[in-house]
């Protein structure tokens, strides 16, 4: 224990003393707080200069264009660089020239998109029909803001048809609405800013984010310092002083070390621009508890399985394309997110708790999104990660206690395999 604990600082130390470390280490914060700073700045501004969007609209009704083209040069004067050019198609019915004047005239490029309105949509059983054609992306904005125009112009025509007041049903459907969130005591209370909702929507998903950069970002680590000490052949020095056992568990913890340093600072850095923003996020000792635990499985199991990888190869090159299937196996949680967040004790949610890789990255989203997580599923996914942890330890040692000290052609399958049976 004593060797193992002995490797683990030399592997901290020399780590933590390297300056990719230390801009790796300040990076990653650096870029968050650029994020939150720009994104604030983005979402306050009403975006730059855009080439003019033609829209040409045939009005079936006969009674929508004139408002319809008012509110069109309402909104250009409001937004002199994001025009929208609009022009009315006259037409009787679907079926004259008008339709496919349109059509034509959006597949040659002269507009951006076609609008037809029904005869009767003022009375309700009509539609608005939409025509595009290979809709550029920087259109989609305007495209909005277009079905925005014209659903407002068909539902004040049809107010003032009925001799309904716009103004009056404007007052009815507003209703105004604050978010309160009072204190574990009887008294005290505080309005909840929108801001602050969408982060506690956020904070699962960023402490599934961290655990994942924590374990696949350091623990890439563990296949630079394995193959750098291989192809030097400093591991041969190394393993007459230890075991093979002794030397890949003591870089394993080492670099756990190093994991926690950094993904500490990251949650710090991260919390720090939070408070600063005036967001408060709640997070309890018990969450933080989990978060350590979750995260120090997940690594010892992630690292023991590149360290038996790292053996086997002579270069970085041969390790991509063994350890790539590894980590897709990280991006199902991660694309998953939002589901696993608004049903935590779903079947999905509980299925991946119990898959060892991702079990860390899914329980504490679960944990971080609900409290009612059961307590069978909690000690269950952290025995099942546990037991796997030591699974791969063994399988790993085997592998690397051969594979370390072989070079030249990367071994296949079944001589791995061979070297398990053997052990």
């Amino acid at each position: 224990m004593y060797k193992i604990l002995k490797i683990a600082q030399r592997e901290y130390v020399e780590t933590i003393k390297t300056k990719t470390f230390l801009i790796s280490l300040l990076f990653a914060p650096a870029v968050t707080v650029g994020i939150i700073f720009f994104t604030g700045k983005i979402s306050r501004s009403k975006g730059g200069p855009r080439p003019a969007v033609r829209i040409a609209v045939t009005d079936l009704s006969a009674q929508l264009s004139d408002e319809i083209k008012s509110r069109f040069n309402k909104h250009n004067d409001s937004n002199p660089q994001r025009q929208i050019l609009f022009e009315s198609l006259e037409a009787e019915n679907m079926h004259t020239g008008a339709e496919k004047q349109g059509k034509a005239r959006l597949r040659s490029g002269r507009t951006d998109a076609y609008v037809v309105l029904d005869k009767d949509i003022l009375e309700g059983s009509g539609k608005v029909y939409f025509y595009t054609h290979k809709p550029k992306p920087m259109n989609l904005d305007a495209f909005w803001t277009v079905e925005r125009i014209i659903n407002t112009a068909v539902v004040e025509q049809r107010c003032k048809l009925r001799n309904l007041s716009p103004e009056l049903l404007a007052e009815l459907r507003n209703v105004p609405l604050e978010r309160l969130e009072i204190g574990s005591g009887e008294t005290g209370q505080r309005v909840q800013k929108t801001a602050e909702s969408m982060t506690k929507m956020m904070v699962p998903f960023f402490f599934m984010l961290l655990i994942y950069m924590g374990i696949v970002g350091i623990g890439q680590q563990m296949l630079s310092s394995v193959i750098e000490e291989k192809s030097s052949r400093i591991i041969e020095v190394l393993l007459s002083a230890v075991s093979p056992f002794e030397l890949m568990t003591g870089k394993i913890l080492g670099l756990a070390g190093i994991g926690l340093t950094v993904i500490s600072l990251w949650a710090a850095a991260a919390y720090g621009t939070a408070r600063w923003q005036g967001l408060d996020v709640d997070i309890t000792t018990g969450m933080l508890f989990y978060f350590v635990l979750y995260y120090v499985l997940g690594f010892l199991l992630f690292s023991s399985i590149l360290a038996g990888i790292g053996s086997i190869c002579n270069t970085l090159k041969e390790t991509q394309a063994l350890m790539m299937p590894v980590v897709l196996v990280f991006i199902v949680p991660l694309i998953s997110w939002y589901n696993l967040v608004q049903s935590p004790d779903g079947t999905l949610a509980r299925t991946l708790s119990f898959i060892p890789p991702v079990t860390p990255l899914v329980m504490i989203l679960r944990l971080s999104a609900s409290s009612n997580v059961g307590a069978i599923d909690i000690v269950a996914s952290i025995l099942l990660l546990a037991g796997a942890v030591f699974a791969a330890l063994w399988l790993g040692a085997r592998i690397f206690r051969t594979g370390i000290l072989m070079y030249g052609k990367r071994p296949g399958l079944t001589e791995v395999f061979r070297w398990l049976k053997q052990a």
